[in-house]
């Protein structure tokens, strides 16, 4: 099954209308999994546990545990690898495909240097982070970070880019699309904004009322669903949102 992916995967074709076909595809797969995950994990872990449990950043979900096996830990991280291995096999134009393997890599980084264990993960003997775990979750947070960065940056500056030269060509779907994408990427920028100020910032770290309502989980899930918004629009997924004047799909 995985090898038959794979040849699929890699196929090329000189004709444009299947390499738009199978450009639109990888978009929509990356659009899927970014708008499933943050609901995917934590309605999951309530089912799984039997009880109402939001953990303090979907990055904590790595390490949630059921019955001795991490369920969704496993999606956590079979997720990012998943659209890493999409955004490094996404080669568009130059430009977009140097950025998405640098956010495939960090998207892969992501799952391999997870955050800090909180101080009552039950996987660990230990009820304290290690030195080396607290690294790694330093790691972890620049991957992050800089994952989130080059999505907002496709939002704003590559996806917008048109193939049609003259600005007069682009159809009012395009501009609307634009539009979408202008808002994702600055939605992204002020949602890591305020995620700052949560991690950083005393004044909101250490508010007893602003951490009942987890808002790290709240801003990282936003800022998930709202990348998976952006490449679900890239990817013609909403006909309102199609060139009408086509009938087969345009790479744009």
């Amino acid at each position: 099954m995985l090898s038959q992916f794979i040849q699929w995967f890699n196929e090329k074709s000189d004709t444009p209308q299947e390499l738009s076909l199978l450009y639109m595809r990888m978009r929509k797969f990356i659009g899927i999994i970014g708008v499933a995950l943050p609901p995917v994990l934590i309605i999951g872990l309530i089912i799984l546990e039997g009880h109402s449990k939001i953990l303090d950043s979907i990055s904590v979900y790595y390490y949630s545990d059921y019955s001795d096996y991490s369920v969704i830990g496993n999606i956590f991280d079979g997720s990012m690898f998943a659209t890493g291995i999409f955004l490094i096999c996404y080669q568009y134009r130059l430009l977009d495909d140097i950025i998405s393997t640098i956010a495939g890599l960090c998207a892969i980084g992501v799952a391999l240097f997870p955050t800090t264990p909180p101080p009552d993960c039950s996987r660990y003997i230990m009820k304290c982070p290690t030195p080396l775990q607290m690294t790694i979750g330093k790691w972890h947070t620049g991957f992050a970070i800089s994952f989130f960065l080059l999505l907002a940056l496709f939002s704003l500056f590559l996806f917008p880019k048109s193939d049609k030269k003259d600005p007069k060509d682009r159809t009012t779907e395009k501009l609307r699309r634009n539009t979408v994408y202008y808002g994702c990427g600055i939605a992204m920028l002020i949602i890591l904004g305020l995620a700052g100020l949560d991690l950083f910032v005393p004044f909101f770290h250490d508010a007893s009322w602003l951490q009942q309502i987890h808002p790290i989980t709240l801003f990282e899930g936003l800022a998930i669903e709202v990348f998976g918004i952006a490449w679900f629009v890239k990817g013609e997924t909403f006909g309102i949102l199609k060139d009408k004047e086509t009938q087969a799909p345009e790479v744009v």
